[in-house]
């Protein structure tokens, strides 16, 4: 994937976030809850909320920051040729995000994914 987080892998309205949330699977993690459902777009899309719990709007940006960056550092080719259906993500940040290693949120979040897509 590039560097930039280009529209076609975001969920960018509320009708696409509330479809997920109201037909998706939920899978929670030490970092994050993840809600997924399988769409038609041949690729992974992702969409984020973090709300006003996790801390001021320096730490929220941050948090949204951090779930891009592991999002964009999935393959997408990886995907595909593995044969996984493009999935429609909605990721709920928790507080302790911000200050997880990078590491161990990637792995959590991988580990998430896998649960999502029904992979073990």
């Amino acid at each position: 994937m590039s560097t930039k987080f280009s529209r076609a892998v975001r969920l960018s309205s509320h009708v696409e976030f509330q479809t997920v949330q109201r037909r998706g699977r939920r899978v929670a993690a030490r970092y994050v809850t993840l809600i997924g459902e399988p769409n038609a777009h041949g690729r992974d899309r992702l969409g984020i909320i973090a709300s006003k719990r996790i801390g001021s709007a320096v730490t929220r940006n941050r948090a949204k920051r951090r779930l891009r960056e592991v999002f964009r550092q999935t393959s997408p080719d990886e995907a595909r040729q593995s044969g996984r259906r493009p999935f429609d993500v909605v990721a709920i940040a928790r507080r302790e995000l911000v200050d997880a290693p990078f590491e161990a949120l990637s792995r959590d979040i991988h580990g998430a994914l896998r649960k999502l897509r029904g992979e073990k």
